[in-house]
């Protein structure tokens, strides 16, 4: 059972409401946020496109910009090289079309997951070398490619690296030493001698700030105007399906993507859009999150993502909703053999001694290499430990990890480096590639090496405040709307009240996992509220107990053309 906390941080809550024209719950919910400073809490509440940092606080983007612009000016062949996520698709449409309206000879390769592999590898330096290209600038990828840098000097092209994630290091005398590539230019904010305000940005914002930096330098910002608001939209679009914070500069930059969506002009996204069933409506990350972004992403992982970069070139409207209607398919294939190895991956943990271990390591040798990340995903939400699925790759093992917030991956994976043939990522989530032989000697190192307690790894459910259900109204449920969008780094509220007594029950849903209740709270007021999820447990709980204790969250839900207040139900004990 998770643990539950009232968060109680402590603020003049009364004066900063009469300050910020909010009430003080407001106030107290924005506090627990860790928003603190004044100039903090304005930036939060109505923080506009002045808010964003200047590109050139980024280490190395003088360099890249003064490197690039004489290859634009001359015409000479860049290419992008990207990722096969949502980051690394929209990062490398933003640079192509950025530099190609530069007046560039700029293109993209986006590596194949399975042939390739993540990120620039010698093949595609060769490729490039081969096709007379001169410059090759990474997105979302290339901090942890020196070697493959090396080669493409080697060949008479040179790099510039836009990248996000961690830098590689080796520890000496207990201290780290980082490893940069030898690249011309390399901007990536989390470098130990980058004092950029906000580390927490993704590849395609890199990507932006990049070419911002380049349409400024050369004086182009007004003329460009309209092509700077559209890369705005992918930068935001990443954010989101790259599962960054919405904290800081990436809050901005998603609250003015999301509006810019809804009445985007790129083609394929609106394709997207209407494959999606989003078209018309009012957008917040979890339409980017969980119906749209796992479409492009899809392709990276049972097809190739090449087919989404095209997806976002291009300017045919009927090719266009073809190829966003084949993505959606893919999605669902890609759904459906994920609950597959979500089963086997439940099994192998509930059938064998891996139970026992702080550090889940699933080997899953029939399992899909592109979707061991979800499933890892999926088996550390269930079980609350740091999870790694491996699978069997054409020529060795790949994996991918997803951790608690507890427990620091990449560092903790940097202490068994040895095993590894490849390895990348942060602190939630990693990449992996190694000898089949080292992966139970990879369980047992992992595990060994593992220091967090039993209480670390305990679900903890942070309640904002202990609300009544009567405090819900239509003036607050309006109030609370100016906090969104929500999303990891600035979650939805979480309210609770207890002595919650279930009148009545209405089972919804094809698949049964919506449940509609009539509840009465300690006072005699009644309410109607929704849960979604298992609505058997939930129900086979709440009948044995005289009354429960919820968390809840309400918002304004439309239904055949009337709009109210929804009440959902979150969790119970």
């Amino acid at each position: 059972m998770a643990q539950w906390f009232i968060t109680a941080k402590k603020a003049d809550f009364d004066n900063i409401g009469k300050k910020f024209g909010i009430s003080p719950i407001l106030a107290r919910l924005i506090r627990n946020r860790d928003i603190i400073e004044h100039a903090e809490i304005e930036k939060y509440l109505h923080g506009g496109m002045e808010g964003l940092y200047d590109p050139f606080l980024l280490q190395d983007m003088e360099r890249a910009v003064n490197f690039l612009l004489p290859k634009v000016e001359k015409a000479e062949r860049i290419r992008v090289i990207g990722d096969y996520d949502i980051d690394g698709i929209c990062a490398s449409y933003i640079l192509v079309k950025g530099l190609q309206a530069l007046g560039a000879d700029a293109d993209a390769a986006i590596p194949h997951r399975i042939k390739d592999g993540y990120g620039l590898n010698e093949s595609l330096v060769e490729d490039a070398a081969k096709e007379g290209i001169s410059t090759i600038v990474t997105c979302d990828n290339g901090i942890a490619a020196a070697e493959q840098i090396a080669h493409a000097n080697e060949l008479g092209i040179r790099t510039v690296v836009t990248d996000h994630h961690e830098i590689p290091f080796v520890e000496k005398d207990g201290k780290k030493e980082y490893i940069l590539p030898p690249a011309e230019a390399v901007i990536d904010p989390k470098r130990a001698d980058c004092t950029y305000p906000f580390k927490g940005i993704c590849g395609a914002v890199v990507a932006y700030k990049l070419v911002l930096s380049m349409i400024r330098k050369m004086g182009k910002e007004e003329e460009l105007s309209g092509l700077l608001e559209e890369f705005l939209e992918f930068a935001a679009f990443a954010t989101i399906g790259d599962v960054m914070e919405l904290k800081d500069e990436n809050r901005i930059l998603v609250k003015k993507g999301l509006s810019l969506m809804e009445k985007t002009k790129n083609i394929g996204m609106r394709s997207l859009f209407l494959a999606t069933g989003l078209e018309g409506k009012k957008l917040t990350p979890y339409h980017i999150g969980f119906i749209a972004g796992p479409c492009l992403n899809a392709t990276g992982r049972l097809d190739t993502a090449a087919r989404a970069l095209e997806l976002l070139q291009e300017t045919d409207g009927t090719k266009a909703m073809k190829t966003a209607v084949d993505l959606k398919e893919l999605n669902e294939e890609r759904k459906e053999l994920t609950a597959k190895g979500v089963e086997q991956a439940v099994m192998l943990v509930e059938n064998t001694e891996i139970k026992k271990d702080r550090i889940l390591v699933l080997f899953l040798p029939e399992c899909h290499e592109s979707l061991a990340g979800i499933i890892a995903g999926r088996i550390k939400e269930k079980y609350h430990k740091p999870v790694f699925v491996l699978t069997r790759g054409e020529e060795e093992i790949k994996g991918s990890g997803r951790s608690i917030e507890s427990y620091h991956m990449y560092e903790n994976m940097s202490a068994c480096s040895g095993l590894f043939t490849k390895f990348g990522g942060h602190k939630m989530a990693a990449g992996l590639s190694m000898k089949e032989e080292n992966v139970e000697i990879f369980r047992r190192e992992i595990n060994e090496r593992c220091c967090i307690t039993p209480e670390e790894m305990e679900e903890k459910i942070h309640i904002d405040i202990a609300l009544p259900l009567s405090y819900v109204t239509t003036a607050f449920v309006q109030e609370l709307e100016k906090l969104e969008p929500f999303g990891v780094g600035n979650p939805k509220p979480v309210f609770a009240q207890k002595g919650i007594v279930v009148l009545s029950e209405q089972i919804l849903g094809k698949n049964k996992n919506a449940g509609k209740y009539r509840i009465k709270d300690s006072e005699g007021h009644e309410y109607e509220v929704m849960y979604f999820g298992d609505v058997e447990t939930f129900g086979a709980y709440y009948r044995q107990k005289e009354s429960i204790f919820i968390t809840y969250y309400p918002s304004f839900h439309e239904y055949m053309g009337r709009t109210g207040i929804q009440i959902v139900i979150q969790d119970y004990k």
